[in-house]
């Protein structure tokens, strides 16, 4: 081999690396995976979502990477598998609400029915942000998408979008757990502003048990209900409530238990990565994507305001007062929304437990926004 023969071989061997073909706009992404792998790490924000989110975003985008896209004989990567038949065919979502409904217990929620219209009232920002989209120039499917980010469920966020606006997916996800994560810190300011000293003591009296059966109905029932409604979100919900007749039961002790555990952490690690593969910053570092992680905020701080609003003005017709700090628990964060409220509820009255009060309309809320990206999907789909 002549020495001509050697450089060009080594030229032909440099091109294909990546610091040949490095561009700097990458390390602004490298920076945004760092942040949420140390939200996760350092702060404990959701690190069973943000830290695959955040290692996913960080490997994407090293240049020629063979994660996303297809190889030359056709079959997809490795993170675009995951992304193909994980979200874009909607089984991650609606895998993750079956191993949600396994772990969840409807019993404050069927104890005080009434907190169903706190989780719907906590849907107002939805609506809002919806507007506000539109009217700054997004298509009406891709305000919808992001609309739906405010009500806190990133496997809803995630369905919803895909169904919409795929090519929002990876911004409107990342939105959605990203506040999700950090309902510690943006929900207490909100529940201070938008609440007296008066209310945040009310004390609530101790719910009624709930029987056994009218555990094992309400699943039924509800699917029942939305199946008819809002026809378009039963595979969520439908999984969601399968999950949870599974734990009510008490009959299949084997299933209930794989699908709130090795289950959902499988599923949980593909989204994780799906989602973080999506933000390459080709695509991501434009006007669009940016400008929906900030109308997130928005969108997530007015349905916190509608939830707390909607306790105060069902107080005007209640002899028995609700908590208007409750109402920050109708976003469907489960559960750290309602501990929220547990945590708020102790610190200005030590004997005022609110724990099981909050997850009731934390539940409705789940409900809440599923029926609300259903109401999109029958418009505009």
């Amino acid at each position: 081999m002549t020495s001509n023969e050697i450089l060009d071989l080594l030229y032909s061997t440099l091109r294909t690396t990546g610091v040949w073909n490095f561009q700097f706009n990458i390390i602004v992404m490298w920076g945004i995976g760092a942040l949420f792998m140390w939200l996760a790490i350092a702060k404990k924000y959701e690190p069973l979502l943000l830290l695959p989110i955040g290692f996913g975003i960080f490997i994407v985008n090293f240049p020629l990477v063979p994660m996303m896209g297809y190889a030359e004989d056709g079959y997809p990567h490795l993170l675009e598998f995951f992304y193909h038949y994980g979200l874009e065919w909607e089984i991650i979502p609606c895998v993750i609400f079956l191993g949600l409904g396994a772990m969840t217990d409807f019993g404050p929620l069927i104890a005080n029915p009434k907190t169903l219209i706190i989780g719907a009232g906590a849907q107002l920002g939805v609506f809002i942000t919806f507007t506000g989209t539109v009217l700054a120039g997004f298509t009406l499917k891709e305000a919808a998408s992001v609309g739906i980010i405010g009500g806190a469920d990133g496997p809803t966020t995630v369905y919803l979008t895909q169904h919409l606006a795929p090519q929002l997916l990876g911004a409107n996800a990342l939105a959605a757990y990203s506040y999700m994560a950090m309902v510690p810190l943006l929900q207490p300011p909100i529940m201070r502003l938008m609440t007296n000293s008066k209310e945040r003591v009310i004390k609530m009296r101790q719910l009624r048990v709930v029987s056994r059966q009218e555990k094992i109905l309400f699943p039924l029932i509800t699917s029942g209900i939305i199946a008819l409604l809002v026809p378009s979100v039963i595979p969520l919900m439908g999984m969601f409530m399968l999950g949870n007749l599974m734990k009510e039961s008490g009959v299949v002790a084997r299933l209930t238990d794989t699908a709130q555990g090795s289950l959902m952490n499988i599923v949980t690690i593909f989204l994780g990565l799906s989602v973080g593969a999506t933000m390459h910053a080709d695509k991501f570092l434009s006007w669009k994507p940016l400008f929906i992680f900030g109308l997130g905020l928005v969108d997530f701080a007015v349905c916190t305001m509608g939830g707390i609003i909607t306790v105060k003005i069902m107080n005007k017709f209640l002899k028995e007062k609700i908590n208007p700090l409750i109402g920050a628990a109708g976003v469907s964060a489960v559960p750290m929304a309602a501990r929220v409220v547990q945590m708020q509820g102790i610190k200005y009255d030590k004997s005022n437990h609110m724990l099981m009060h909050a997850v009731g309309p934390n539940l409705a809320g789940v409900i809440g926004s599923a029926a609300a990206a259903g109401m999109f999907i029958a418009m505009f789909d």
